[in-house]
C-alpha cells in the first residue's frame, strides 16, 4: 500500500470525548471511525489488524475441532422466551425493534438460544456428538455508558464458540483443550505475558467460570494474581473458601486492574433442556445435550493491545496483527531516492512482505517519522541521500531507538528467515 492512496489521514487531536487511550491512538492513526458513543466504524488499517486478531483466533478454534458458521443478528422472540431471557427486566441490554406488520425482533447480544434451536436439526444420536460451532458474529448490547474506547461498545463482533457434548465429562475434556487454545491464542497475538488464567462466578452452571484478564490500567475488572502459578482470581469470587479451594495464599496475591479479553462457561442442560435439544444415547435413552460457551472480543482484544503495547509517541503493533510488516519511509525528492524506495518496495512486495510505503511529497520528514510512531509498524524502513551515501537503508524496530544501515539483501532475509 502507498501511503499516498491511503484515503485516512493521520490527525493530531482525538475527539474531545473520547478519554481512552486505545479510542485515542486509533482514531488519531485512521485505524478507526468514531460514529457515536460505543459505535465505531473499522477504517482499512483498523480491518488489517482485526482481520489478522480473527484469523489468529480462527486457526487456534479450527485446531480444536471447532466449525464455523454465521449466525443471524435478527433475533426471534419466541426462541428467547423459553429461557426466560425475552424479559428487559431478567436482560437489560435489549435492542429490540419491528418489523412493518408489528413483529417484534431483537438484535442478538448473544447466540446461545439460536444455535441451540439450530442444532435441534442436527443432533439426535449420540453418534452426533461432541460438535463445536462458532462464528463470528456482530452482536448489540445497550450499554448504558459506553467507555473504554473499543474495549467497550454497543455494537460489535464477538467470537462465540458453543460446544454440544453427551455429557459433563466429554464437555470438560474439550474446555480443557479450550483453555489451551486461549492461552496460545494471546501469546500469539502479543499480550500473553501479560494475561492471565482467571477464577471467576460460574454462575448458575458451574462452582467457576474462567476468564482471561489482560493486565491494564485501563480495566474495569480488579484481579489478584499469584505470579508463580501463573493464575489469578477476580474480585468477586475472592473469599478464603475460594482460596483454600484453588491452593492459594492470600498473601502471594498481587492485586491489578484487568480487562477480560476472553471467557469459557459450562453452560449444562439449561438451554438444551429449554429448547429441546436432546440425543438418544447407546442404550437409547434420550438426554439432554451438555453445553459450554466460550468467547473472545476481537475488536476489545485489538483496544487492549493498544493500551498495553504503546508509548508517547503512538502504537506498538506486535507482528502477527501489525497492518503492515514494514514501513518506508521515502525522505527527500532527489532522482536517486525516489528510485531506490520505490524499487524497494516492489522488491518487498514481490517477496510477499506486507509494506506500508511513504511516499507523501507534501510531508516534512518530522511529520513522517511521527506518523510512522504513531502507526506502529514492526519495522520502519528510512530511504535518504544519507543511507544511500552509506549504502543501504536505515532499518528500525519500532521498539529500538537507533537504526543500522542495510542492503535489501539484508533486508530480505530480515523479513524472510
Amino acid at each position: 500500500m502507498k501511503q499516498s492512496q491511503l484515503f485516512t489521514k493521520t490527525r493530531k487531536e482525538a475527539p474531545a470525548d473520547e478519554p481512552s487511550k486505545n479510542a485515542e491512538l486509533l482514531i488519531k492513526g485512521g485505524f478507526i471511525h468514531k460514529e457515536m458513543a460505543g459505535v465505531y466504524s473499522y477504517l482499512p488499517l483498523g480491518m488489517r489488524v482485526l482481520d489478522k486478531v480473527m484469523d489468529v483466533i480462527r486457526e487456534e478454534m479450527n485446531a480444536v475441532g471447532g466449525q464455523e458458521i454465521s449466525m443471524t443478528a435478527l433475533q426471534d422472540k419466541e426462541v428467547w422466551e423459553k429461557t426466560d431471557r425475552w424479559d428487559d427486566e431478567k436482560v437489560d441490554v435489549w435492542f429490540k425493534t419491528k418489523l412493518k406488520n408489528d413483529t417484534e425482533l431483537g438484535l442478538g447480544f448473544t447466540h446461545e438460544e439460536p444455535l441451540t434451536r439450530l442444532m435441534t436439526e442436527h443432533i439426535s444420536s449420540y453418534r452426533d456428538l461432541p460438535k463445536f460451532v462458532y462464528q463470528f458474529q456482530t452482536k448489540f448490547r445497550n450499554e448504558t455508558r459506553a467507555k473504554s474506547g473499543i474495549m467497550r461498545c454497543r455494537e460489535f463482533i464477538m467470537k462465540d464458540l458453543y460446544s454440544f457434548a453427551q455429557d459433563e465429562a466429554e464437555h470438560m475434556e474439550f474446555y480443557e483443550k479450550t483453555k489451551e487454545a486461549y492461552k496460545k491464542i494471546f501469546k500469539r497475538l502479543g499480550i500473553g505475558h501479560l494475561t492471565y488464567l482467571t477464577f471467576a462466578s460460574g454462575g448458575a452452571f458451574s462452582k467457576y467460570s474462567h476468564e482471561f484478564q489482560t493486565v491494564t490500567g485501563a480495566g474495569e475488572d480488579t484481579i489478584y494474581i499469584d505470579e508463580s502459578k501463573g493464575i489469578a482470581v477476580n474480585q468477586e469470587v475472592l473469599t478464603d473458601e475460594v482460596l483454600a479451594n484453588l491452593g492459594l495464599v492470600r498473601a502471594d496475591l498481587v492485586e491489578q486492574r484487568a480487562v477480560e479479553v476472553g471467557n469459557i462457561f459450562t453452560l449444562g442442560e439449561r438451554f438444551s433442556k429449554a429448547l429441546g435439544l436432546a440425543y438418544t444415547d447407546e442404550a437409547g435413552e434420550k438426554k439432554n445435550v451438555f453445553m459450554g460457551s466460550y468467547g473472545i472480543g476481537p475488536g476489545r482484544v485489538m483496544g487492549t493491545i493498544v493500551e498495553v503495547l504503546s508509548d508517547e509517541k503512538g502504537i506498538i503493533w506486535p507482528e502477527a496483527v501489525a497492518p503492515f510488516s514494514a514501513h518506508i519511509l521515502e525522505l527527500g525528492d532527489s532522482e536517486e531516492v525516489l528510485e531506490a524506495a520505490g524499487g524497494l518496495y516492489e522488491t518487498l512486495a514481490a517477496a510477499g512482505i506486507e509494506t506500508l510505503y511513504d511516499d507523501r511529497k507534501e510531508m516534512s520528514a518530522g511529520e513522517k517519522f511521527a506518523d510512522a510512531d504513531l502507526l506502529g509498524m514492526p519495522y520502519r524502513i528510512v530511504v535518504s541521500a544519507r543511507s544511500l551515501k552509506e549504502n543501504g537503508f536505515e532499518v528500525k524496530k519500532r521498539t529500538e531507538e537507533k537504526g543500522k544501515i542495510m542492503s535489501a539483501d539484508e533486508l530480505l532475509a530480515l523479513f524472510t528467515a
